[in-house]
């Protein structure tokens, strides 16, 4: 058998990845929770610098710098969460996708031990043609691989008649 180079698309195939739709799922729910705690951080801000502002030419001058001082802190404390969320949904995001990467590189190499040089990743338009006598699509194979693809039922099966039924 001559060997033939494999390709498809790598986030193509991911996309179609139940393990790829609960790790967005969770990622998704987590971004909901720090925005909903940046919210209401930000909404006690609001709240405090209104006061502060409703209040400011009535307070005496020490209390007038302490509430600046307050205000100020809120504010660089706020916008340090937004920093640590972003870089903590970062993290998260890349250590969920890392196991499902792992999972499709695996499908990926049992369908390629299966006899092909290799296998292209076909995402970016790297590679824009692909001789159809050298190669071939194997995203159906790797589907397969990772259970999301029935195997195709054999000739004997689908030529069955289906049963009779009672009338």
């Amino acid at each position: 058998m001559a060997q033939k180079i494999g390709y498809l698309s790598y986030q193509g195939v991911r996309d179609r990845m139940p393990e790829y739709a609960q790790a967005k799922d969770g990622i998704k729910t987590l971004k909901a929770q720090y925005d909903q705690e940046a919210k209401r951080t930000e909404d006690e801000f609001q709240r405090k610098f209104t006061e502060f502002l409703q209040g400011q030419k009535d307070f005496p001058q020490n209390i007038l710098v302490k509430r600046q001082a307050e205000l100020q802190t809120l504010m660089e404390s706020g916008m340090k969460f937004r920093r640590e969320a972003h870089e903590l949904l970062i993290k998260a995001e890349q250590e969920v996708m890392a196991g499902v990467d792992k999972k499709l590189n695996e499908a990926i190499k049992a369908v390629g031990a299966q006899g092909y040089i290799c296998i292209l990743n076909t995402d970016g338009n790297l590679c824009p043609y692909f001789s159809p006598e050298m190669s071939e699509d194997v995203t159906l194979p790797v589907l397969k691989q990772l259970g999301i693809v029935a195997d195709e039922p054999s000739v004997a099966t689908a030529a069955e008649p289906a049963p009779a039924t009672a009338e």
